[in-house]
């Protein structure tokens, strides 16, 4: 069977990428201005619509009383925090920490997994690798908060300009999420022209509507100076720090400035932030700033209190539509990542259909647009507003922000220096512990859902890895050496039949025990014999040059590696069409694909707890077949059947 993963060639070492957008992008024609566009609606929409209900959390009824100097102090953590942690740490640094041009957490974990044996046995190596796993884990627990507490606090303005509203927030939250989900299928190809479009009309209209308040009450400006901030904290002490847990909602969207840098390249995400979303956020929140100077008891609705009333009902549809896009663009986000987290052998196979021709980060992957939904609606009746789930906002991804600091100093001691890199990780983590802590207050309200998914993924993660080693060990020990089973096909020539044979393995050094189990039974081999096994690399793509390393071994025998990328997709069908132009004619007609199908006990004696064994057999019951999975005509496959004891 095929290894989800496997130690990369030593050429697969990353190189260092320019600022420009991936060479993908480039050889299209594809200018600055329509990526930097496109980044606008993809990048930025979580961030963007963080104003809904950021500002709101901050002097609601968890937060203080919207005095003035509370209010200088508010917005002065606003300004500084989205200064220090979105420009200084994403845009500016952590975005120099790409892998081939692709940035996330993952490409951070694919960067630091050991490529020899010597860097196996670097001290921390392991330790930083789970590090990155569970802040994985935790971006999915954060990614079943923000499509709900986003869709809420846009309907709740309906409430806002009607009371009579207020019963069927949920309900209508309830479809709109439905109907999201839903349309996952048709691809994000044909609405995602109009993404950049709908966010721009809505940093303008948020712009639009704060900026007036900033010249009626300019004094809101005072807030830019730090020294508010300090102040604030000497005046309310515990609770200042405890309202770090909603000034971090401004910044929650940071993630997605590094995750999605490969497919924009980091011009066009730092010209969309400074040109078009930085200006917007800034005049929404000194703008709910200033409105609450004025009207200190309207901090439940700050973010709607800033609109005409004659227009009130359109920037609610407006809200609710950036809330939809935000979600879209987050939902494909979740989709990449597991393709990643299954390429780089983290979880077990999944359907991943592929919905664009031309871009490769347009995906989908049904398990988990299922999982998804049913959570996004868990949360929305569980919760019930959006206030609830600003409590329960903020506790997984302010770790993972803390994390990918701590993995950037991995990556980046040896490029930057120790002592620079050093000192960045003091800066970044100085903000980003500070809010961990603050949301740790917040998990008895609420922040345990988001852990508790972010454990639960981390979980299944680590047991899949683990169960793919034991089981590898134990089908690599019913192999055979290559060189004896070439001798002994020499010794003993079976009898030869037209055509080819593919057998899948994970490690083309050895018989696979199904080509040993099958020669056994069958008493036969084909005129040709193929050992393929695919390979997948820590880094984002593999080019076509080096996709294929074919070996004739004689006798008919060839060894066949396929090397792929953890944003790549494995097809066999492509596989022979290289094969092919490479000298070794495998016709699709003539060649029969062996696979294994094993039966997984849990009374072997392999290390894994048993608890984890049962896990892992559940996973492998569940995963995708590998016919489908690599692409295999099912007219063409014979599986063998085996029982192993894990």
């Amino acid at each position: 069977m095929v290894a989800p993963s496997s130690a990369p060639t030593p050429d697969a070492a990353p190189k260092p990428s320019s600022d420009e957008a991936p060479p993908q992008r480039e050889a299209r024609g594809l200018s600055l201005l329509p990526l930097a566009l496109g980044a606008v609606g993809v990048v930025y929409g979580d961030i963007g619509t963080s104003p809904l209900y950021s500002v709101r959390e901050c002097f609601g009824e968890h937060g203080v009383t919207a005095d003035p100097a509370s209010i200088y102090g508010i917005m002065s953590l606003v300004f500084w925090s989205l200064l220090v942690v979105v420009v200084i740490k994403y845009l500016v640094y952590m975005m120099r920490a790409d892998n081939n041009g692709e940035g996330g957490i993952l490409a951070l974990v694919a960067l630091i997994m050991p490529k020899s044996s010597a860097e196996k046995k670097r001290a921390g190596t392991a330790a930083l690798i789970l590090l990155g796993l569970f802040g994985t884990g935790l971006l999915y627990g954060d990614a079943l908060i923000t499509p709900a507490i986003s869709v809420l606090s846009a309907v709740e303005g309906l409430a806002v300009a009607n009371p009579i509203f207020a019963p069927l927030t949920v309900p209508i939250a309830i479809v709109i999420l439905i109907g999201l989900f839903l349309m996952q299928r048709f691809g994000t190809g044909r609405i995602g022209a109009l993404f950049g479009l709908v966010m721009i009309v809505w940093f303008a209209a948020i712009a639009a509507v704060g900026a007036p308040w900033i010249l009626r009450n300019p004094r809101v400006l005072w807030g830019l100076s730090p020294h508010h901030a300090v102040r604030f904290f000497f005046a309310h002490r515990f609770h200042a720090f405890e309202l770090l847990g909603s000034v971090v909602l401004v910044v929650t969207g940071g993630e997605a400035l590094y995750a999605d840098m490969g497919h924009f390249g980091r011009r066009a995400i730092r010209l969309a932030w400074f040109v078009i979303v930085y200006p917007g956020l800034l005049l929404n929140y000194f703008g709910q700033g200033a409105y609450l100077l004025a009207h200190p008891e309207g901090a439940a609705t700050s973010f709607y209190a800033l609109v005409p009333r004659p227009y009130l009902y359109p920037m609610i549809a407006l809200a609710t539509v950036a809330t939809v896009v935000a979600s879209q663009a987050l939902i494909s986000g979740v989709f990449s990542l597991s393709q990643q987290a299954l390429q780089l052998g983290y979880l077990p196979r999944l359907t991943v259909i592929h919905t664009s021709g031309h871009h490769r980060g347009q995906i989908y992957i049904p398990e988990v647009n299922e999982l998804m939904m049913f959570g996004c609606i868990a949360v929305v009746i569980g919760f019930g507003s959006s206030t609830a789930l600003a409590a329960a906002y903020g506790a997984a991804v302010t770790g993972t922000m803390a994390i990918t600091s701590v993995l950037f100093y991995a990556v980046m001691r040896d490029r930057l220096g120790k002592r620079r890199a050093l000192r960045l990780l003091v800066l970044f983590l100085s903000f980003d512990l500070a809010f961990v802590g603050a949301n740790a207050l917040k998990i008895r309200h609420g922040g345990w859902f988001p852990l508790t998914v972010g454990a639960l993924i981390f979980i299944i993660m680590t047991t899949w890895r683990r169960g793919r080693t034991a089981l590898g060990d134990l089908m690599l020990a019913r192999a055979m050496p290559l060189a004896e089973f070439q001798a002994q096909l020499e010794a003993n020539p079976p009898h030869r039949v037209p055509g080819a044979a593919v057998f899948m393995t994970s490690n083309v050094d050895v018989a696979p025990p199904v080509l040993l189990h099958h020669l056994r039974h069958n008493k036969v081999l084909h005129e040709r014999v193929a050992l393929l096994a695919i390979e997948t690399e820590n880094v984002p793509e593999v080019p076509e040059a080096r996709r294929l390393d074919i070996r004739e071994l004689g006798g008919g025998l060839y060894q066949v590696t396929a090397h792929y990328g953890y944003m790549e997709s494995p097809n066999v069908i492509r596989i022979l069409a290289a094969a092919k132009q490479r000298g070794l004619n495998l016709p699709l007609e003539e060649t029969t694909f062996y696979l294994g199908r094993q039966s997984l006990l849990p009374t072997g004696r392999s290390r894994l707890a048993r608890w984890r064994k049962r896990l892992f057999m559940f996973l492998t019951r569940n995963s995708r077949s590998p016919t489908y999975f690599y692409g295999v005509p099912p007219e063409s496959v014979i599986e063998i059947g085996m029982q192993i004891e894990l």
